[in-house]
């Protein structure tokens, strides 16, 4: 199994870091075996979670470049096997590694089976971007049964006893949504993300990790300064489509030495 996702972000504080990288790739872009060697480069990078993404045909919160990555790999046919095989990639390098899904091909999978089976191949948790705590019972329950992290959204939008119900319900980490709207690239970071950062900790959850429109150094620096982790995709993405794996690890390690408070910035 890699290490819990609150160990790694822990562990990017002792390494001299404001916060930590999670860095999302979809399984399966541009195909299976370039997708494990761009998940791998990415922990090597120096990512301390690896988000890898089950491409599905409906999603609700991906912008266009994810929406293109899923795509292409729905077209050159993953499996969830797949994802499974991602996930031991990444777990063999020592970073934690989760799963961020849409909940139906959890459900078509088998709750306890995706549990048991995410487990074996070493994952840490599961983000569930359509999944509320009310409607998570199963999940909650196999999750436990398997020692798996359940890390819920929250938005600003999110109400008062919102936070305080996701913050009981996720362990691991909170995903803060930076802002309204889908991923993908921004020019600013939304004001709103660290009055939700904050809330979110008021209403008590331990550790709240931003996402959603963060694709520069300056950008994730600017996050860093008030959440634990920095979450990145589309610029990742982006980077490995059109130069592929090389590059996006050059890119992984711009936005790391943008986390940085000292000169250790030590890769896996």
């Amino acid at each position: 199994m890699s290490i819990r996702t609150a160990e790694a972000i822990d562990a990017a504080r002792a390494a001299g870091r404001d916060a930590a990288l999670i860095g999302y790739l979809p399984a399966g872009f541009p195909d299976v075996d370039t997708s494990i060697e761009a998940a791998v480069a990415l922990a090597r990078a120096g990512a301390d979670i690896v988000e890898i993404g089950l491409p599905y045909s409906d999603p609700g919160m991906d912008g266009p470049v994810i929406q293109h990555a899923a795509e292409q790999a729905l077209a050159g046919g993953v499996r969830t096997s797949d994802v499974l095989r991602v996930v031991e990639a990444v777990a063999a390098t020592g970073a934690a590694a989760v799963v961020m899904t849409y909940y139906n091909p959890v459900l078509r999978y088998g709750v306890k089976s995706f549990a048991r089976d995410l487990a074996a191949a070493g994952g840490a948790g599961l983000i569930t971007p359509d999944l509320i705590p009310e409607e998570a019972g199963e999940w909650m329950a196999a999750s436990r049964d398997h020692d798996l992290d359940r890390i819920f959204l929250v938005a600003p939008s999110s109400t008062p006893e919102r936070l305080a119900l996701t913050a009981r319900a996720a362990s691991g980490f909170v995903y803060a949504a930076s802002t309204m709207g889908v991923t993908g690239t921004r020019a600013t970071v939304d004001s709103e993300a660290k009055r939700l950062v904050a809330d979110t900790k008021a209403a008590g959850a331990e550790r709240v990790c931003v996402g959603l429109g963060v694709s520069t150094a300056e950008q994730a620096r600017e996050v860093a300064s008030f959440a634990d982790g920095v979450i990145v995709g589309s610029a990742l993405v982006r980077s490995l489509g059109a130069d592929g794996v090389a590059a996006m690890a050059s890119v992984a390690g711009e936005l790391i030495a943008g986390l940085s408070t000292s000169e250790d910035t030590s890769a896996h």
